[in-house]
């Protein structure tokens, strides 16, 4: 039973690798796990459809922050930026590079859009990237590193939801923390991500890279308007005022989906875009966040069968009665099995309650204080997020890098974002689960 895990996941990251669609490559494997388990092929279609419900509100909020991110795209303040980009940084591929990482750092935290920012960002600077022979795989590394590493280590935004979320699952398992505690304990692991960052940026990606051959693909945005000569506009001061607005009710909320709506209704009320123009920014927005909304709702569904057949349980169960009272050990298979467990699921988030349900009693059997067990847990969680097929850490800066058909989702985005993410989140969480 333990080995369905394993099985399945190697079947959708083979699949994937051979560049099936990543949403074929979950299915096959769903249907692989059930199989294995005893299911009919039915069945396990059934509970898939089922468990996608499991991430509909995450799902949704993607939506509307695509809606939201076309209307700001609209009033033009997204060509400013990518104006001064263009004017501050051609010939600075380090800096550039490097500056996307902060930029997407801020999608996390200050200006909560998370990945809706990138298909309107990154379109129109990729004839840029190519002029300066930018290796693309360097610009996915930075915008993977911005959408996970703020979360991980910092409570504010989709940080503190994630803090939450471990908080939570550990005190339903019988463990006190706090929210400052968490955060300490992942600044170790974070600080690996951080390595892994400068490793891409200054040394495995630094080099020149030929562009690919262009492939006619409908990138949805215009060159002529980012050439346009705009000046800041008071609608732009009001949309910014939107974003401030969006970001307050997120945070008070703790919902995505309200925050996002927040931000478009302001958006409306304040007239920085026309209402009578409704219909093509849903459009739009469905448009750049649509796939990557759909692929979360299947790999919720995947990990549904994951967890119903049992195959988790007995995975962690297998690997616990083999280690003895060995901490080290111990958290080093804990963490492996997060690994293919995030894979599989794609979602950090989603993982969580999963894995704390299972690692809560086994680390406290085992010694283990309520901050390495924090360590574990989020680690743990956050692995497989970069270099997972299904998980929008990825799936987003494909969404903006691969526009004009340049930029492979597998090996362009996840096997870079995994080697150069899972290897030091991995070492760096695994030091700090021993010493703390």
């Amino acid at each position: 039973m333990e080995w369905i895990v394993v099985v399945s996941v190697i079947v959708m990251l083979a699949l994937s690798l051979l560049r099936v669609h990543v949403i074929f490559a979950i299915i096959i494997a769903g249907i692989v796990a059930g199989l294995m388990a005893g299911m009919s092929i039915q069945d396990t279609i059934d509970i898939l459809i089922e468990g996608m419900g499991g991430q509909a509100d995450t799902a949704l909020s993607y939506i509307l922050l695509g809606v939201f991110a076309a209307m700001i795209s609209y009033t033009g303040i997204t060509s400013l930026l990518v104006r001064g980009l263009i004017k501050i940084l051609t010939g600075k591929k380090t800096l550039l590079v490097l500056c996307l990482a902060g930029i997407a750092c801020l999608s996390q935290n200050v200006i909560p859009v998370h990945i809706a920012f990138i298909p309107i960002l990154i379109p129109p600077l990729l004839k840029l990237f190519d002029q300066m022979k930018l290796d693309r795989r360097a610009v996915a590394t930075a915008l993977t590193f911005g959408l996970k590493a703020p979360y991980i280590m910092i409570s504010a935004g989709f940080g503190l939801i994630f803090h939450k979320t471990i908080k939570s699952g550990m005190q339903n398992n019988g463990v006190d923390i706090t929210i400052g505690e968490i955060a300490k304990s992942l600044a170790f692991p974070g600080l690996g991500m951080l390595f892994g960052l400068l490793v891409a940026v200054f040394i495995t990606y630094r080099k020149d890279r030929e562009p690919e051959q262009s492939v006619k693909v409908d990138s949805g945005y215009n060159d002529e308007e980012i050439a346009k000569d705009t000046r800041f506009e008071v609608k732009h001061g009001l949309t910014i005022l939107a974003i401030v607005g969006a970001l307050i009710v997120q945070i008070l909320t703790e919902s995505l989906v309200i925050g996002a709506l927040t931000g478009i209704v302001l958006m409306v009320v304040f007239f920085a875009v026309p209402l009578r123009k409704g219909d093509t920014f849903v459009q739009q927005g469905v448009g750049m966040m649509g796939t990557i909304a759909f692929v979360m709702l299947v790999a919720s569904g995947f990990g549904d069968i994951l967890k119903q057949t049992g195959a988790v349980d007995a995975l962690v169960s297998a690997s616990s009665e083999m280690l003895d009272n060995n901490q080290a050990l111990i958290a080093f298979i804990l963490l492996l099995v997060g690994l293919l467990i995030t894979l599989g699921i794609g979602s950090s988030f989603g993982t969580i309650p999963i894995i704390a349900a299972l690692y809560v009693p086994i680390c406290v059997a085992a010694g283990f204080s309520p901050m390495a067990i924090a360590v574990l847990i989020g680690t743990a969680g956050a692995l497989g997020d970069a270099g997972s097929p299904a998980s929008d850490s990825t799936l987003g800066p494909t969404s903006g890098l691969s526009a004009d058909g340049k930029h492979h989702h597998i090996w362009d985005t996840c096997v870079p974002t995994f080697l150069h993410f899972n290897i030091p989140l991995f070492l760096f969480g695994w030091i700090a689960s021993i010493i703390l």
